[in-house]
């Protein structure tokens, strides 16, 4: 990738702080990817698209481990579980055979797994060493007519969210717009409703959050065309320019996706979560204003009533438990502030928020939801981290996997919020289910005991013989 393709993706129009005088997103800077590169952000975007195979081209260390690496769950292929790679040895790269590798990856791939596409992603070191990866993939294309789409993400370029636009780039130069929508079934029909096809931008279900919500986008007569990438197909993301309303889930990682759309099929967009009820509800009451159609409208405040009464119900026991108890969340995106409203909902306190990879409408949002006083934390040290949990006497630490096992040791109750995770807490039933985990991980007898003397402990010494 050239550097001013890199300047460009760091320079999206969409985002709020590049419509004032200093435009342009943060900088790569060193360090930049602790936490996850280019390629990590890229491959971690377009993984969850379920019936494509993805290759990942380099040394075995970027791959190595790879299977089912994505908390992401799929209704139907598994392909994309399968980590593959072209495995560059030194003798590759010494004698140049990258590219041969990769054509001779894609060939084994294709006829092994005969998956709907091919990805191809780009590391470091055949990046320096400058393969083509594009001109082997456009031949291998042409030679066994299977779509073959070049990421060109090496890990060097940048962080984690750099990868995300890079992904996005990626699939709307090669794939969105090369196929039109199947029709819409006769049985799947709603007399007297006028259907309105939608996309989900950023969407990964993981843990299967997006079946959350997909009912419900049934039952409101709203096709999702394609939930990019969460249980998507490479077909479903081609049709993804013949939406009427996207909305954007993740707004750091797929802006410029809605907003290419927005320009080139002139498809309104907006941003919303899917975490907490108020947020869940405000999502639906966002198609419904885009789409203009007072039906749906109707429709939707019909849905968000009886929702919302019945998990009112459902939480009612579970609020009065959780009700006043502190919690310090430290991830990042648009979880930094979707997760601290869910967490409101719930009546607990949130005495700060990660905004490791937030952005600066991640962060106008935080202060919206908190209070300009709230407290933000950039810092991903560990030791730091349960310092400042003790700082604010937080009763309970949501964050991802990596701080499960020093929190868990320093005998603090844990919630994983990562991307790995196999629990889904989107949506109305989501946010039941996150309150039943909170609750347990606070309420667990097993602090009481770690944290008290143990019973030799207690003992008193005897008393020395003279």
């Amino acid at each position: 990738m050239k550097p001013q393709d890199i300047a460009a993706l760091l320079n999206e129009p969409a985002c709020a702080h590049n419509k004032k005088a200093k435009s342009g997103c943060a900088k790569p800077a060193p360090g930049a990817t602790q936490g996850g590169c280019c390629f990590d952000g890229a491959r971690n975007a377009l993984l969850p698209i379920a019936d494509v195979a993805h290759i990942v081209h380099g040394p075995i260390g970027c791959a190595g481990s790879s299977w089912d690496n994505r908390g992401t769950r799929s209704s139907g292929p598994d392909t994309y579980r399968i980590g593959m790679t072209t495995d560059l040895t030194d003798m590759d790269v010494i004698m140049g055979r990258g590219e041969k590798r990769l054509y001779q990856s894609i060939k084994q791939t294709i006829e092994t797994h005969k998956p709907a596409a091919v990805f191809v992603y780009n590391t470091c070191v055949p990046a320096l060493q400058g393969d083509d990866i594009e001109a082997v993939a456009k031949h291998a294309q042409e030679k066994f007519g299977v779509p073959v789409i070049p990421v060109d993400c090496a890990g060097f370029y940048g962080n984690k969210n750099l990868g995300n636009r890079v992904a996005g780039d990626a699939a709307y130069k090669y794939i969105i717009g090369t196929r039109e929508p199947d029709p819409v079934a006769p049985a799947l029909e709603i007399p007297g409703v006028v259907r309105h096809d939608v996309n989900l931008v950023g969407e990964w279900n993981v843990g299967g959050e997006f079946w959350n919500v997909a009912p419900l986008f049934d039952e409101l007569g709203l096709r999702v065309l394609c939930s990019f990438s969460g249980d998507s197909r490479f077909a479903e993301v081609q049709t993804m320019h013949r939406a009427q309303a996207n909305m954007v889930v993740c707004s750091k990682a797929m802006l410029a996706v809605a907003r290419k759309l927005e320009d080139d099929y002139k498809i309104p967009w907006f941003e919303g979560s899917f975490y907490g009820a108020r947020d869940t509800s405000e999502a639906f009451r966002g198609f419904a204003r885009l789409l203009n159609d007072p039906d749906l409208s109707a429709r939707v405040e019909k849905l968000v009533a009886r929702e919302e009464a019945r998990v009112e119900a459902a939480l009612a026991p579970l609020r009065e438990k959780l009700r006043g108890k502190r919690v310090l969340i430290f991830t990042g995106g648009y979880k930094s502030w979707s997760v601290v409203s869910a967490m409101q909902d719930l009546g607990m306190i949130v005495v700060a928020t990660g905004t490791e990879k937030s952005t600066e409408e991640d962060k106008a949002r935080i202060v919206e939801l908190m209070g300009p006083e709230a407290r933000m934390i950039s810092d991903n040290d560990q030791l730091a981290l349960i310092d400042v949990f003790h700082e604010t006497n937080a009763d309970i630490l949501i964050a991802g996997d990596r701080y499960i096992y020093p929190t868990l040791k320093s005998r603090i109750p844990f919630l994983d919020i990562d991307h790995v995770r196999r629990i889904g807490y989107a949506g109305y039933d989501g946010l039941i289910e996150l309150a039943k985990n909170l609750d347990q991980a606070v309420h667990s007898p097993v602090w009481a005991q770690v944290r008290s003397k143990p019973a030799w402990a207690k003992r008193a010494r005897p008393r020395a013989v003279a």
